[in-house]
């Protein structure tokens, strides 16, 4: 789906009522489920293949569905966000000191009374924000655009990221990925990916960049300062579609603008411009693109794929560095992880920066800034590679890794020494609305998940069990559920062939359980086949509905712009409903 589709849908969403979606998201079951305890474990061989060497980390930085990164950097400091879409909080915020070992702040749209994606589509929300530290006011700016409740482009400002952020301010331009730029004497400046004026769109995908004069005392654009910069691309006589994401730079003097060009897909790159002022006129440097994986053989060994959408920081040591998206397909080509954060030094001591080593197939190490130790994964930093990831929910906190979609996680959950307990939404996960379901994104092409569960669901409306879900229309339930007297582990598959129309429902398989205690759920994923187990004993798991394809949970079948997410989820609307025989 293009983007120019995703934006009417958005404006049609946006015109439903925060109040009548959110009661009817509130109406909770009594019966809650009750989970003790998860353990993630990725099994990826590309990190068996390539163990680490005490001076080296691995790239993407951030694994699972974090794309379209931004980055900006405060003395020591560096803040990276992503788009999140219809994930909740908004815009997941991250910190280092190295740009090798990253915490996890949270979430940026973090009041569901000001962002508010509770009836839109997954892919929908907000996406591509831009991140800048502005050093004549000691403030930071987080600018994105907001496609749920009407808001548009959004800007949002704090003196200290780790502190929150202030409320939403409306932007009044149109079009998407906008970033802010601060020039030396103060003035600032937005740029942004628009459609070209009316009447003068040459092909479907022609796009322009905008730029436009920043009122940094009253947070607005300035009327009619806005102007095309860049149109189509590096070169419109050979029908550039997409050039988006755009990043102002200045260096000695000049200023760069940075953009991805040719869509987020096969043709990704990144290009960039030159000029003697932020309002161009900008040449495209000769040696474009600077960033791409295009050229390579569809087949080459672990595969990364889709690079673009990049930003650039000066790292340690005074070295650039850039931050991008890509993607590792599987072994059937699919995108199960979805875009994911990438991390390369940048070579910029000629006149054009180079991402190094970004027109070469990409390897998954990189060396580490001089001086840098990697404590990935320990010590509250976000593990990469092969990790796992264990959880009791009996911390006081619980990790940012958790998410809602389409509204916050407290509205459903609580944590306490039993565990996690979710209180059932009378809403379906096929639903666009809030569902009771606890998201953490797939890492891996190949991991498994496992929980244990207490529940006894009361009728066949009742469930409660896990899914692996790419977006409404596309996931995998398995549950616990009941038929008459008796209780039933069952596999629902929810597929959206046309993207559009009713999503088909099929029960892939069921079994009869006696439910006297806790049961463990287990997916298991190898690339693209999937399994769903149980256990009654916390031993031996049983595969119900055989292998199944992962296809569905591909962002090049399912559509859209997010990775597979895994969820706990407790319903009181279900309808799977077991095969009895």
């Amino acid at each position: 789906m293009k983007k120019t589709q995703l934006i009417l849908l958005s404006a049609m969403a946006g015109l439903a009522s925060f109040t009548t979606a959110h009661s009817q998201s509130k109406k909770a079951s009594k019966n809650p489920a009750l989970f003790t305890s998860v353990t993630y474990q990725g099994n990826d061989q590309i990190y068996k293949d390539n163990p680490l060497e005490s001076n080296e980390f691995y790239t993407p930085i951030l694994q699972g569905c974090y794309p379209d990164p931004a980055i900006t950097r405060k003395g020591d400091d560096y803040y990276m966000v992503c788009s999140s879409f219809a994930m909740f909080p908004g815009v997941p915020i991250f910190h280092s000191k190295d740009l090798v070992n990253w915490t996890d702040l949270g979430g940026v749209l973090n009041n569901v009374e000001e962002f508010n994606p509770n009836v839109t589509g997954i892919s929908e929300g907000v996406y591509a924000p831009g991140i800048t530290y502005n050093p004549h006011n000691d403030t930071f700016y987080m600018i994105v655009t907001a496609f749920s409740g009407g808001l548009g482009n959004i800007v949002v400002k704090t003196k200290d990221p780790k502190k929150g952020w202030g409320s939403p301010i409306k932007l009044d331009f149109g079009g998407i990925d906008p970033s802010i730029f601060f020039d030396d004497n103060g003035k600032g400046y937005i740029v942004h990916n628009d459609a070209p004026d009316k009447g003068k769109e040459l092909y479907n995908g022609h796009r322009v960049i905008k730029v436009w004069d920043y009122d940094v005392e009253n947070d607005k654009v300035i009327p009619g300062t806005d102007k095309i910069i860049v149109d189509g691309g590096v070169d419109l006589s050979k029908k550039p579609i997409w050039i988006e994401a755009p990043h102002l730079y200045k260096k000695d003097g000049s200023y760069y603008l940075m953009c991805a060009e040719g869509g987020t897909g096969g043709n990704h790159t990144e290009v960039i411009f030159k000029s003697d002022s932020p309002r161009g006129p900008f040449i495209p440097a000769p040696s474009n693109p600077i960033l791409t994986q295009r050229f390579f053989p569809r087949d080459r060994k672990n595969k990364v794929d889709w690079a673009g959408h990049a930003d650039l920081v000066k790292g340690p040591n005074d070295q650039y560095y850039g931050v991008f998206l890509a993607v590792r397909p599987n072994e059937e080509n699919r995108v199960n992880t979805g875009r994911e954060t990438f991390i390369l030094p940048v070579d910029w001591s000629g006149e054009f920066p180079v991402f190094e080593n970004g027109l070469i197939p990409l390897e998954p190490k990189l060396e580490m800034p001089e001086g840098v130790e990697n404590k990935t994964g320990t010590n509250g930093f976000v593990p990469n590679g092969n990790f796992t990831f264990t959880e009791n929910f009996s911390s006081d906190k619980l990790d940012y890794r958790w998410i809602g979609l389409r509204g916050p996680r407290e509205a459903f959950m609580s944590t306490s020494k039993k565990g996690l307990q979710i209180n059932p939404f009378d809403t379906n996960i096929k639903e666009k609305k809030p569902t009771s379901t606890l998201f953490h994104r797939q890492q891996h092409n190949s991991f498994t998940f496992t929980t244990t569960l207490d529940y006894k669901p009361k009728s066949e409306t009742d469930l409660a069990g896990v899914v692996a879900l790419q977006n409404e229309g596309s996931n995998y339930v398995f549950g616990v559920t009941k038929k008459d007297k008796d209780y039933y582990v069952v596999l629902q598959k929810n597929s959206w062939p046309s993207r559009r129309g009713d999503i088909i429902s099929e029960i892939v398989a069921s079994k009869k359980i006696e439910l006297d205690k806790t049961i463990n759920l287990q997916i298991t994923a190898k690339g693209d086949t999937y399994e769903f187990g149980y256990s009654l004993d916390g031993a031996n798991f049983e595969t119900v509905g055989g292998t199944v394809s992962g296809d569905i949970l591909s962002t090049d079948v399912a559509g859209g712009f997010t990775g597979a997410l895994i969820g706990l989820y407790a319903t009181s609307a279900n309808d799977a409903m077991p095969i009895v025989k």
